[in-house]
């Protein structure tokens, strides 16, 4: 899965983003994470300085070459232990029940097949596991999704495959998970057609 020229762009861009509050939602997402973490879609490494020490490992899955290259870096000034492997949501590299955390930030907005993602993540979980979900969604204002859907005609050709118009909070939640934690917050400016997002967590239902 290669994508250079959005994967030559999008540290800038995401460099950003952090000075204008990314880095917060990204404390706020891995506040508390214990144990052993799979991060799906690491990208270059954004989360990493944001692991606390409570995290025994990370296990940093990226398809994208020139992202993973970044995030190789990245990881060898990281707080805690991170192993960057190549790998998809819909095909990860680890054994069943083998972490205790997920990590999705920014791309299930992106993956090829969201439903077949959840169960992998489901699967490499153990049963008392969580999901933090970081995600930009299609917005619940009708009038706001449908300039979403207008948008999105375009934007996934220039943006790496991102689509703007996934309901992944329902999707989570449908897909054996039960959300236990969901903010929801407009980032970065109202207009944006990717401003909806949702930071959260989940659990393996029955659990």
């Amino acid at each position: 899965m290669k994508h250079p020229v959005f994967a030559r762009v999008y540290p800038r861009l995401a460099a950003w983003a952090e000075t204008a509050g990314a880095a917060e939602h990204r404390r706020e997402l891995l506040a508390g994470a214990t144990g052993r973490v799979i991060e799906i879609g690491a990208g270059h490494g954004a989360n990493f300085p944001h692991y606390p020490a409570t995290v025994t490992e990370v296990l940093a899955v990226e398809p994208e070459p020139t992202l993973r290259a970044q995030a190789e870096r990245a990881a060898r000034s990281a707080p805690i232990p991170v192993t960057v492997a190549e790998g998809t949501a819909e095909a990860l590299p680890a054994a069943d029940s083998s972490f205790d955390v997920a990590v999705t930030s920014l791309v299930l907005c992106s993956v090829r097949d969201v439903p077949t993602a959840l169960r992998e993540i489901r699967r490499v979980l153990r049963g008392d596991g969580e999901l933090r979900f970081y995600e930009h969604i299609r917005s619940h204002d009708r009038r706001f999704a449908r300039y979403q859907r207008f948008v999105d005609v375009l934007w996934p050709r220039f943006s790496g495959g991102c689509h703007l118009v996934r309901p992944t909070d329902e999707t989570i939640a449908e897909s054996g998970f039960t959300v236990t934690e969901a903010r929801y917050l407009r980032f970065p400016a109202p207009a944006v057609p990717m401003s909806p997002h949702v930071l959260g967590t989940a659990r393996i239902t029955g659990h």
